[in-house]
């Protein structure tokens, strides 16, 4: 053979055993993991390598974010388990019944890994490619061991758009050494940080409600794998040890025994190694099992073992804790690493029981849910957009619903009316009942009452879907089966041969606000009817979209151009031969108004809440798809405002709007302008000169207010040490439900009833406006549902909720309760809806 084709080959098979060579982190990124931040490229292409190099490693991307970041994550198991990777998959899905077909007796546990929800808590995605590399590596024999049995799932980093937010301000900003002192730039960051995603939503509080394109991709392949253990790696304040499971109380009351069983086992786990070296942590504490949309409560009431592991730390390279000990992104990394091991570890010893009490709690699911409530109606009757948007939620979370066989007779709870009567079931109603897999998640979102064993919660204690999209329903204890599939009726649009005088749409819900939206920036002309009427046969509630040909000659093909928008959008369309009602008032009356396209900004920066900021910012963008302009709290000042119609002002803490500011938005409102105040931000503008807003309608409600809690304070007063925190939350409103009382003949209203259910995730007390006090807390009431202290809530009698101020020739709307919210209080959308289109025209 000739020489140099022999040096050929042994060259290209040399190239090629190199490239199929496993490389540790060190040796593929050319540093010590701790030695920087690793931006999220690097992190995607290290993965990609170890899928590579190994034939039991497989890498998926499952999506990509606003951003346009991949999302990715690896399935790591034995080579054996890798030849039947899909069998295994399918097998445990019907062990959990959620795919047809019975399971075989192979027991095979799968560990799901998921990092860095938060972006700036970004140690954890460092500690995933040492887990990976661990997992994956050929020559260690005690993880090859874990794998015979068990499937490991890694997401490195579930939130890529803040992780590099954080990551370039560091390595933009830290110091060279690194400076351990806390109040070192490195370790203070711009507005908005790095902790949210590109909307600046907070992804671990989205996982039930499925908002941002992250949360939707990741729920798709979760409920594909349905693993039976789920970590969720985080970090908190640098001068906390580390907390690994169990979790703190409340625990709510359908997780079950195994459930609270293994996380003290694992926890027991983690505490072996830690105390091995010496690692401070803590157990049982802050961290609860409650509000369902967390990394940990998914998919805990999804059949998981769900867990959150916390290291201190939300910072850089290194830091000075309050002990004066250096703390380092190696020992971070170091501590999630261990725990991740030490988890894959204890189920791999424990995969037949593991996978065994999975199947038992969805038999339980399936046979004996553990509920009082067994099916939950959704009347007809409801809006079918309302109808729609329930049905694709319950879709994304693999609940199964449909029609009953029968119309039917029972009892049960009236979410209207609060109370516990008689229910008509008929055959066009959705029902799902609790008989299902995903039983416990269904009953922890829609029951009418949790209970909660402990006030002292980490989140807001009330979610209900049923109130946030105030949907005519009820709670059954009796099971009803599904007897045939949900259909959606379509809109009932024919073509129109003729011309007619006017086109009429309802206006009822977001899915109208988003077509008016884009009926105004195509320059179609749209007015909105201020009272009821009747044309042509059929009634029009307030707020009715009516579209005319007068004022609308420059549109091309006017008529294709409105009914096609109306067909795309799934709106009804309704129209009249003129323009004389038969009830009501003509659409040239002054009590029909036209809708100008407003000019909207929102108030962005600093002191403004970026969660806020971000809730409103999608709802624009990603909802309504209407422009909208960022004004930065730094420059708001020299913007001449006259050059936009309305101007957000989000949830925050505002210092700079001091007395001068507020003259110039003074003087801009009653010029013509429309200033929106959301929650918080309501401080800024109360009792200030220009402004109606004050705490107490009038110095006697003041007097009796203060003369109260000066007594609460001498009751109080020999309170012992260990009850601070406990006295504490009488004072506090942990997110409850509330019954509005809604004028909705008010536009502020319009496509609302007169009962409204907000979410409050605040103490504000504010007294009736010199205005329309359109949405109020008559009396002293209770929560519908959720905690809120004894004294939060005595507060709040006769108080304002929603209200619209008139100022000279524009309007000031004062929105209390945030209705924007997580962007899930479907209702609540209406409202700054209106605001900013309908108000004040």
């Amino acid at each position: 053979m000739n020489k140099y084709f022999l040096l050929f080959i042994v060259t290209i098979v040399s190239l090629n055993l190199q490239a199929q060579k496993l490389l540790s982190p060190k040796e593929f990124l050319g540093y010590e993991l701790g030695d920087r931040f690793t931006r999220h490229h690097r992190v995607v292409e290290y993965y990609k390598h170890v899928a590579d190099a190994l034939p039991n490693v497989e890498f998926y991307q499952y999506g990509e974010t606003y951003e346009h970041r991949p999302l990715i994550y690896v399935v790591i198991t034995s080579p054996e388990n890798f030849q039947n990777l899909e069998q295994i998959r399918l097998n445990n899905l019907r062990k959990a019944g959620m795919t047809e077909g019975s399971p075989s007796a192979d027991k095979k546990a799968i560990v799901w890994l998921s990092y860095n929800v938060h972006g700036n808590e970004a140690n954890s995605t460092e500690a995933s490619m040492q887990t990976l590399y661990e997992l994956s590596n050929p020559q260690n024999k005690k993880t090859q061991e874990w794998l015979k049995n068990t499937v490991v799932i890694l997401d490195p980093c579930l939130n890529p758009d803040g992780r590099d937010r954080y990551t370039n301000f560091y390595n933009q900003y830290g110091n060279v050494p690194p400076n351990g002192d806390e109040d070192s730039h490195e370790h203070n960051e711009p507005w908005p940080r790095g902790r949210s995603n590109h909307y600046m939503f907070d992804l671990n509080r989205d996982w039930a409600w499925g908002t941002q394109t992250e949360t939707q991709a990741r729920l798709k392949v979760y409920n594909q794998w349905m693993p039976h253990v789920h970590v969720d790696f985080h970090e908190q304040g640098h001068n906390h040890p580390y907390f690994f499971a169990p979790a703190a109380e409340p625990f709510h009351e359908i997780i079950s025994k195994w459930q609270r069983e293994f996380q003290v086992m694992i926890g027991k786990n983690n505490a072996k190694y830690f105390d091995e070296q010496g690692w401070l942590y803590f157990t049982k504490e802050v961290f609860d099992l409650y509000y369902p949309s967390y990394g940990d409560t998914y998919p805990t009431y999804s059949g998981a073992i769900g867990m959150t592991y916390e290291q201190g730390g939300q910072t850089g390279i290194t830091v000075t804790t309050r002990e004066g000990d250096p703390l380092t992104l190696k020992d971070r990394l170091t501590h999630h690493h261990t725990t991740g091991l030490s988890t894959v570890e204890i189920t791999a010893l424990n995969y037949t029981r593991v996978v065994d009490e999975f199947e038992k709690y969805f038999r339980d699911n399936l046979n004996n849910p553990v509920a009082p409530y067994k099916t939950y109606v959704i009347k007809a009757s409801n809006h079918p957009d309302k109808l729609e948007q329930i049905t694709k939620w319950m879709d994304t979370h693999s609940i199964k619903y449909g029609h009953p066989a029968a119309g039917k007779a029972s009892r049960g709870f009236d979410y209207q009316t609060q109370s516990t009567g008689n229910v008509s079931v008929s055959t066009d109603d959705i029902i799902f009942n609790i008989y299902q897999p995903k039983s416990r998640f269904i009953t922890a979102v829609f029951e009418p009452q949790s209970k909660l064993p402990d006030s002292l919660t980490y989140d807001i204690t009330a979610w209900n879907l049923i109130y946030a999209n105030n949907l005519k329903a009820y709670a059954l204890p009796e099971r009803i089966n599904i007897g045939k599939a949900y259909e959606l009726k379509p809109a009932d649009n024919t073509t129109i041969a003729s011309k007619p005088y006017a086109y009429i749409f309802n206006y009822q819900g977001v899915k109208d606000v988003a077509f008016l939206s884009t009926l105004i920036q195509r320059g179609i002309k749209v007015r909105s009817a201020l009272l009821p009427f009747k044309s042509n046969g059929q009634n029009f509630d307030r707020g009715a979209l009516i579209i005319t040909r007068r004022n609308n000659e420059k549109i091309n093909d006017f008529d294709n151009t409105v009914q096609s928008l109306a067909k795309e959008m799934g709106r009804k369309i309704y129209t009249s031969p003129t323009g004389f009602v038969e009830s009501g008032k003509d659409f040239g009356s002054s009590s029909v108004n036209y809708v100008k396209a407003p000019n909207v900004a929102l108030l962005f920066g600093e002191e403004t809440s970026s969660l806020s900021v971000g809730e409103i910012w999608y709802f624009f963008e990603q909802q309504l798809h209407y422009p909208i302009t960022t004004l930065g709290t730094d420059y708001i000042k020299y913007v001449p405002l006259s050059k936009y119609d309305v101007l957000i002002v989000p949830e925050g803490y505002y210092s700079s709007i001091d007395e001068k500011f507020l003259e110039k938005i003074s003087g801009w409102v009653a010029a013509g302008g429309k200033l929106i105040v959301v929650g918080s931000g309501l401080n800024s503008f109360s009792d200030k000169k220009g402004f109606s807003l004050k705490p107490y309608t009038n110095d006697d409600e003041k007097e009796k207010a203060e003369k109260k809690q000066k007594e609460l304070s001498q009751q109080q007063a020999l309170v012992r040490y260990e009850d601070a925190e406990r006295k504490e939350i009488s004072n506090f409103i942990g997110g409850a439900i509330y019954r509005v009382t809604l004028d909705n003949s008010h536009p502020l209203a319009f496509g609302l009833s007169s009962t409204y259910y907000s979410l409050k995730t605040n103490e504000l007390r504010f007294g009736y406006i010199d205005g329309w006090n359109v949405g109020v807390l008559k009396g002293n009431q209770k929560p519908v549902q959720g905690f809120a202290g004894k004294n939060a809530n005595e507060k709040l009698a006769n108080s304002l909720v929603f209200g619209v101020e008139r100022k000279g020739r524009g309007n000031i709307v004062y929105l209390v309760d945030n209705p924007m919210f997580r962007c899930f209080w479907e209702d609540g959308k209406m409202l700054l809806s209106n605001a900013v289109f309908l108000v004040g025209q």
